[in-house]
């Protein structure tokens, strides 16, 4: 007599098996970050980047970074000898016949300096009519604070991430100058004020852009998750927050790279690339713990591409495609032959899906082949949003929605700054002026 399938049994079992799962998940072999991995993380023994051949460190040619003297020094002391160090003589007129030079670079002493504007009333010798001289622009209050120090303020709050208590005591024990804690939030206001119109016109340029990264993070705010956006390339960086995930840009063309997040597909006018380091890391869960045998020549094929796609001989995308296609069918044939995780829901596997997404999407995976301009992963939105999510394990989020949008384009403003090779603190200083 056959015996029916318990379909309890087939609940627990499926449940078993999913979290079992998730107990070999790890920052390594999917998406979560690696603060999620605690004491029990692991050694990182393996990669997922292919190796190049080459030995690790400086390569042969790789030119070094290293102090070295300047032509012009600040200053300059000499050091002569007062007297013969053999008959005694004195030395005051003596020729110069070698110069050995050495430097030290220093900083200078770090003080507030203050300067005083005082604006004369003139009278007329002839007429006997008084004027009075004007104060420079920007001196308007009786006491206020310079230009510099402002942008010092703005910096290390913006881009140094240091809390106001903390910026207090800097300021304090460096310079010997006390601000209150309003002072240093009107300071980022006004940074931010003037600084907003040039991360509009960042954003409106970052639409049009042939290739932009795109990606998302939950944001606390007002004790509530919001979301921060990050819209970046290489030359520029924009950030906004939204109540609601699914906010998405309007008016974007070209292409954009991101991780798969399905309202990306709603977008009009794009062409998306996936990022190919979430899937080799979704790949790597499959190999450590489902042992699924397609998943191996897949993460090797894609690292392989990856490689090839640098290098002076790029591989050939049809001859690529061919391989991709039949490792993808040799996936979909395992797992059409094994028996859905639960019959009355016929929910797949994580394999299962991934294979589909892959199948789906495959130029979208392998847009970087076809076109020079799009990278492997979208490690650039990426990095640009990681210093945000510091911000908020230092500070624990934004007190205020006005709070975390003056953030926003302080840092946007910086990091676009530092891509185009400028010093953040110097810009400051111009845009400050």
């Amino acid at each position: 007599m056959e015996t029916l399938p318990c379909p309890r049994c087939e609940r627990l079992e499926g449940r078993i098996a999913e979290l079992e799962r998730r107990l070999g998940l790890d920052s390594g072999n999917s998406s979560k970050p690696p603060s999620s991995d605690g004491l029990a993380k692991k050694a990182r023994v393996l990669s997922l980047r292919e190796s190049s051949g080459r030995p690790s460190g400086g390569q042969v040619g790789h030119k070094g970074e290293t102090l070295s003297m300047v032509l012009a020094p600040d200053i300059v002391i000499e050091h002569r000898a007062e007297s013969c160090t053999g008959c005694r003589v004195s030395l005051v007129d003596a020729a110069v016949v070698l110069r050995e030079r050495r430097q030290v670079f220093d900083i200078p002493e770090a003080k507030r300096m203050v300067t005083e504007h005082c604006a004369l009333t003139l009278c007329c010798s002839v007429c006997g009519l008084k004027s009075k001289a004007d104060f420079p622009e920007g001196v308007d209050a009786p006491v206020q604070y310079g230009a510099r120090m402002r942008a010092m303020a703005v910096y290390l709050s913006a881009a140094q991430m240091i809390p106001e208590d903390r910026l207090q005591t800097v300021f304090s024990d460096v310079f010997s100058v006390k601000i209150s804690t309003a002072t240093l939030a009107n300071m980022n206001a006004q940074a931010a004020e003037r600084l907003a119109p040039a991360q509009e016109k960042i954003l409106a340029e970052l639409k049009v852009a042939a290739v932009k990264h795109l990606d998302e993070t939950g944001f606390r705010i007002n004790g509530k998750t919001q979301w921060l956006h990050v819209t970046s390339n290489a030359a520029a960086t924009h950030y906004r927050t939204s109540p609601k995930r699914g906010n998405l840009l309007s008016g974007v063309s070209g292409v954009i790279v991101h991780d798969h997040w399905k309202p990306y597909f709603t977008m009009d006018g794009v062409v998306h690339a996936l990022c190919n380091a979430h899937i080799l890391r979704e790949l790597k869960a499959i190999i450590e713990i489902d042992k699924e045998a397609w998943a191996k020549p897949m993460q090797k094929l894609l690292q392989r591409c990856c490689h090839l796609a640098k290098s002076a001989d790029p591989p050939k995308a049809a001859f690529i495609h061919n391989i991709y296609d039949r490792i993808v069918a040799q996936g979909l044939a395992f797992h059409e032959a094994r028996a859905p995780l639960s019959a009355r829901t016929n929910k797949r596997r994580d394999g299962h899906n991934l294979l589909l997404r892959l199948q789906n999407h495959k130029n979208d995976v392998l847009r970087f082949l076809s076109n020079p301009l799009v990278p492997f992963t979208n490690n650039q939105a990426e990095q640009d949003i990681r210093m945000m999510k510091v911000k908020q394990k230092i500070s624990g989020g934004f007190r205020s929605q006005t709070g975390a949008e003056i953030f926003c384009t302080l840092r946007g403003f910086l990091s676009t700054a530092r891509k185009q090779t400028q010093s953040p603190f110097t810009a400051l200083q111009i845009a400050l002026a």
